[in-house]
C-alpha cells in the first residue's frame, strides 16, 4: 500500500470514528477553538491532575482534518504531563512548518499522517486548530 494512501486512511478512520469526540464529565478546563477562514470549530475539553492530562475529549463541527487532527491529538497527550503535551504540539508545529526532525516527527505517531499538509496552505489551519487551542489552554492555565 502506497504511504499517502494510508496516511488517508488514518485521517478518514480519525474523521469518522472519532474516539475522542465526546463531552467529559468534569472538565478541568474547556476552551473552544475557531478557524474563522472556514468556519472550523473545536470544543476541546481537558481534565488535568496533579500537572497530566488525565482525560481529554472535543466536540465540534469542521472538515475531516480538523476533526481527525484532533482526535489524533488526544490520543498523543492522554496521559501525559503538560510539559510532555506541549513538547508534543511544538513537534506537530514544526512538522507542519518543515522544521521537526525525524525524530520529532515519529514521536507523532499517527498525527505524522498529516505532514504533508504544509503542502496545502488552506488546509493548515484546520490541521492546528486543535493543537493551537490545547497550547492555548495550557498557557492560561500556566498563567493562573
Amino acid at each position: 500500500m502506497e504511504l499517502k494512501t494510508l496516511y488517508r486512511e488514518i485521517v478518514n478512520e480519525h474523521n469518522l470514528h472519532p474516539e475522542h469526540k465526546r463531552n467529559l464529565e468534569n472538565p478541568t478546563m474547556v476552551l473552544e477553538g475557531v478557524n474563522p477562514s472556514c468556519g472550523d470549530d473545536i470544543n476541546l475539553q481537558l481534565e488535568i491532575r496533579d500537572g497530566v492530562i488525565t482525560d481529554a475529549a472535543f466536540n465540534g463541527n469542521g472538515c475531516a482534518i480538523s476533526q481527525a487532527s484532533a482526535d489524533m491529538m488526544i490520543d498523543l497527550i492522554m496521559g501525559k504531563p503538560l510539559e510532555e503535551a506541549m513538547r508534543l504540539q511544538k513537534s506537530f508545529m514544526g512538522m507542519i512548518q518543515g522544521t521537526a526532525s525525524e525524530e520529532e516527527i515519529e514521536e507523532l505517531e499517527e498525527a505524522a499522517a498529516l505532514q504533508d499538509i504544509s503542502h496545502m496552505p488552506a488546509r493548515v489551519k484546520c490541521a492546528v486548530l486543535g493543537w493551537r487551542t490545547m497550547r492555548e489552554m495550557v498557557e492560561k492555565l500556566e498563567g493562573e
